[in-house]
């Protein structure tokens, strides 16, 4: 029979639950010196909110010790502390559970019920690079990660625009932001006759820009309550031109698709409408203004277009020390050298023309701009430290989390080769395998911290809030919010949160900082303990069951990744 996954979110659940009616006052311990102690904590504070005087009953503190149910960890000791009520996990059995199913921890814990729909749509990917600012492409790069999360989750996402400039679809490949493309196409008649019917004369005998229609009037549409909340009192009137028609039309199609039909396919039947729909408008701050424009637009000239409209505005990007505007391709052209430059300091050598290492300096290149980019909540202003971009060490460095992963790829070659000279002996299935070897605190805090609460992070990465109030999307990453679900997921900022409803402006930061943090944990552990060993049979089976461990961390370790669009890499 199948043992069911462990996870953090029913683990914590579970713990609160056994403590009777309250709020939660179970956290999960991520650092490595409290862990030493305890895997679990209800400090004493909130433990005195709940009892009083900060006495569990002795018989709560057994139904804790004896806790057992799908998804929870086995319980080794449950004590009262000075710090609190402590909990310690029988490790041996947790990591025999979870590596003996490593390809179900790469996978959401928490399925989306209903599988939402949604149309994501970047205004900045009608233009050309080279006049792409790094604010957009900031909005880009979001979008493009945001979809990611989202499809990891299940859900069904049209994006929109098709790019119709081929400069701009090879940036993109160039970015690893997938992308459709499509070649441009008029808007729909009925879509033109009700523009035409809702047109007004220019204010004030004033001539309309070149290539306008007329305008429409929205001071009725911004003047309205409820679903209009956020949009700018300013908003008067829209000039309406060929292009802005296209614009609606495009979406009005991406809505009208089913979930099975590929970009940019039929759509479905006239006035099959887009119930069911979220719109959400990725966009810099500068084209925020202009993209309210066009909601409003949208409803007054189509009876179909959908209530649920939400704009994930992302913040100025500022360049320290550089006076005046870089642009995007000028961005990337700097990393890259950068990227070389430090290549070459490494080898001994430039490696440039060698196209062997061609890809890797472009893969390492996007590594750095993305975790730049991504690392930061979208909606906060982001400066960039120009010179730091490619530093093996902080929080921030995709080329570091590239390193590991590179690392990760040389340890599992090296295996192989001595195996293949018989060194060392195949690796034996994960149900012989004796994980109570696993003894280094290193090796508890690689699973605890990043194999075992992984599939939480893609959970609550994909989950949308589709019906909360207001134009944006913006929420506080470290709010405690209840969920449809009622169940408890871990945070990776700060201690926990309950399932609730996505936090866009924290989707991107939390992936980043996880990876970063995961790399960093490896990278101590690889660098203290030599996992492969002197060839001697009495050390096999410790070997195999580090490898076991290591196999399950390279495979989360691809999987945050690939929600970046950043693919794996063997060397660097």
């Amino acid at each position: 029979m199948a043992v069911a996954r462990l996870g953090v979110g029913e683990t914590l659940g579970a713990l609160n639950a056994a403590l009777g009616p309250g709020d939660p006052v179970w956290l999960k311990e991520k650092h490595a010196r409290r862990l030493r102690a305890r895997d679990f904590l209800a400090p004493r504070r909130a433990l005195q909110a709940r009892f009083g005087d900060g006495q569990v009953p002795e018989r709560l503190v057994q139904a804790v010790a004896g806790l057992q149910g799908p998804g929870v960890a086995p319980v080794l000791r449950c004590a009262l502390t000075p710090a609190g009520l402590a909990l310690q996990l029988r490790r041996p059995a947790v990591f025999a559970c979870v590596l003996g199913a490593v390809a179900s921890y790469t996978a959401p814990s928490v399925p989306a019920i209903p599988v939402p729909r949604v149309v994501l749509h970047c205004p900045t990917l009608r233009g050309t690079p080279c006049a792409l600012r790094l604010s957009q492409l900031r909005a880009v790069l979001v979008a493009d990660h945001l979809a990611r999360a989202l499809r990891a989750q299940g859900v069904s996402v049209r994006l929109v625009p098709a790019v119709r400039d081929p400069h701009m679809a090879t940036f993109l490949q160039q970015l690893c932001v997938d992308w459709p493309a499509a070649p441009a196409r008029p808007a729909p008649d009925a879509l033109r006759t009700r523009a035409l019917a809702e047109l007004s004369p220019a204010r004030d005998g004033g001539a309309l820009p070149p290539g306008a229609l007329g305008t429409v009037c929205l001071k009725e549409l911004v003047e309205e309550r409820g679903r209009m909340a956020g949009y700018d009192p300013n908003l008067d009137s829209c000039v309406v031109t060929e292009d802005a028609l296209s614009v609606l039309a495009e979406l009005q199609e991406a809505g009208q698709q089913t979930p099975e039909d590929a970009y940019p396919g039929p759509a479905a039947a006239p006035g099959a409408g887009m119930d069911g729909w979220t719109v959400v408008h990725v966009v810099s701050c500068e084209e925020e203004f202009q993209q309210q424009k066009l909601d409003l637009l949208w409803w007054k000239l189509d009876d179909q277009a959908p209530l649920r409209q939400k704009h994930l505005v992302c913040g100025p990007v500022k360049v320290a020390g550089v006076p005046g505007s870089l642009t995007a391709s000028e961005y990337y052209e700097l990393r890259q050298a950068q990227v070389c430059k430090a290549s070459a300091r490494k080898h001994g050598r430039d490696l440039t023309s060698d196209l062997a290492w061609t890809e890797v300096f472009r893969v390492l290149s996007v590594a750095s701009i993305k975790f730049e980019m991504l690392s930061t909540a979208p909606q906060s202003q982001l400066l960039l430290a120009l010179a730091d971009g490619t530093s093996t060490k902080g929080t921030r460095s995709g080329v570091f989390v590239m390193y590991n992963c590179a690392r990760l790829a040389t340890l599992f070659e090296g295996y192989s080769l001595g195996v293949e000279q018989g060194l060392y002996p195949a690796a034996p299935p994960a149900s012989r395998l004796d994980f109570s070897l696993l003894r280094d605190e290193g090796e508890w805090l690689l699973l605890f911290n990043s194999i075992l609460p992984f599939p939480d992070l893609l959970s609550w990465t994909g989950a949308l809030a589709r019906d909360t109030p207001g134009l944006h999307t913006a929420v506080r990453t470290e709010t405690v919010r209840r969920g449809q679900s009622g169940r408890y997921l871990l945070s990776f900022i700060l201690l926990w949160v309950q399932v609730r409803p996505l936090a866009s402006d924290s989707v991107c930061p939390q992936v980043c900082r996880f990876l970063a943090q995961l790399s960093m944990d490896f990278s101590s552990y690889y660098n203290r303990v030599h996992v492969l060993g002197e060839p001697r049979p009495h050390l096999f089976t410790q070997m195999c069951a580090r490898l076991q461990l290591l196999r399950a961390l390279r495979e989360v370790l691809h999987a945050g990744l690939a929600m970046l669009g950043l693919p794996p890499l063997s060397h660097v």
